[in-house]
């Protein structure tokens, strides 16, 4: 006979890592996080196409910078992209990311507001607000490989 409680025991529940949070509600903002990232990721690529279509119909003046500008871009949206992949994925490591860039995109936000883009400022503003509250407020505690981290065991020294 085992010490053991059994899996119908009441002692036999984990507490969640979660806090009063429970995992459905961590999965929405896990959801929402990566759906914004996917979003922001693919309108970087849509002005990267829009650069180059302009190039090629001739409205660019100077074709190194309209080339260099559309490969800065898409350096953004690949690593914006690798964000949301992470996000989906569940993995622990894109809640920072996440929040610095979107925190960098509150600036870009205020500049077209003073340049008289109010509307494309507002919904900017909004979009980042949003992903850093549901990078802040997704649960980034479990094990990316989907186990509760219940049997690991901290690092032993020597």
């Amino acid at each position: 006979m085992s010490d053991q409680p059994g899996p119908t025991s009441p002692s036999a529940a984990q507490p969640t890592p979660h806090g009063n949070r429970s995992p459905r509600v961590r999965d929405v903002y896990r959801d929402l996080a990566a759906a914004l990232s996917g979003a922001q990721a693919l309108s970087l690529l849509g002005f990267v196409v829009f650069y180059l279509w302009e190039l090629a119909q001739g409205a660019g003046k100077d074709a190194v910078l309209v080339v260099m500008s559309a490969l800065l871009i898409l350096v953004f949206a690949v690593g914006i992209g690798a964000l949301a992949r992470g996000w989906w994925r569940g993995d622990n490591w894109p809640n920072t990311p996440t929040v610095v860039w979107n925190l960098l995109l509150l600036p870009v936000a205020w500049s077209l507001f003073q340049a008289g883009r109010w509307v494309v400022a507002l919904l900017l503003a909004v979009v980042a607000v949003v992903g850093i509250v549901a990078a802040v407020r997704a649960d980034t505690t479990e094990a990316s490989d989907g186990s509760d981290g219940a049997g690991a065991r901290p690092p032993t020294a020597g």
